[in-house]
Order: C-alpha cells, then sequence, then structure tokens
C-alpha cells in the first residue's frame, strides 16, 4: 500500500470517528441530516429522497439524492465524509438492477417508483435485535 493510500484511510477513519455511516445503495430512500449554518445560528436540516447515485472514491465519496419538491425533481449531491452531513438515515431500501439511477429523471408520478426490497428490509431488522 502506498503513502497515499495510508494517509487517506487515516483521514477517513478520523472523520468517521463520531459517525455511523450506515450500508446504503442507489435505490435506498435516505434521510440525510445537515448541519445549516446561518449567521450564528447552526440548525439540522433533513433533506429526504432516493439516493441515485453513489461514486465510492475513498476520501472524495459522495452520493446524489433526488426528492420531487412541489413538483419538482431537485437533486442534491452530498460528500459522504462532510463534517456538515449530521446523519444518515435509511428509511427504506429498494430493489434496483442498476448502479445509477439516472433514468428516473425523465420519469413522473408511479412510473417513477422504486420496489422495495423486503428481503434486504428483513435481514437488517435480523441485524437490528
Amino acid at each position: 500500500m502506498n503513502i497515499l493510500e495510508n494517509i487517506e484511510k487515516e483521514q477517513v477513519a478520523k472523520l468517521t470517528e463520531g459517525k455511523n455511516i450506515p450500508d446504503f445503495k442507489a435505490g435506498d430512500t435516505l434521510k440525510v441530516h445537515t448541519k445549516v449554518k446561518e449567521g450564528d445560528r447552526e440548525r439540522i436540516q433533513i433533506y429526504e429522497g432516493i439516493c441515485i447515485a453513489r461514486k465510492n472514491d475513498g476520501l472524495n465519496s459522495s452520493f446524489t439524492v433526488r426528492k420531487i419538491s412541489f413538483g419538482e425533481g431537485v437533486e442534491r449531491v452530498f460528500p459522504l465524509y462532510s463534517p456538515n452531513v449530521a446523519k444518515i438515515e435509511v428509511t427504506r431500501i429498494g430493489k434496483v438492477r442498476r448502479a445509477k439511477l439516472y433514468f428516473l429523471r425523465a420519469l413522473r408520478g408511479r412510473s417513477a417508483r422504486i420496489a422495495d426490497d423486503l428481503s434486504a428490509q428483513a435481514k437488517a431488522k435480523n441485524n437490528d435485535k
């Protein structure tokens, strides 16, 4: 392993020290709690939507979350190890056959729904107990 990979692993370990980052993939419905600074105050804002892409690139890892807000599609890219991301919750596990779900951008309403992966949800519940 070269020196850069070692330094990157140390940084990732340092940034995830107090956080619990769940295992999630494209198709899962997420609640991302982000820290928003307004003036001298800081609050937590929750952004809920479907994860349409995940980029695993060590310290530069990120994921894209899409939601429909007032009839308009909104996408937001979150860095996975950002200090501004307070918490990530997986609310539903989706069953998809693609790694990137960019085709959802063209779909509306019922056709944009993703089926639940019931077997994965059952495994997740058993792991929690």
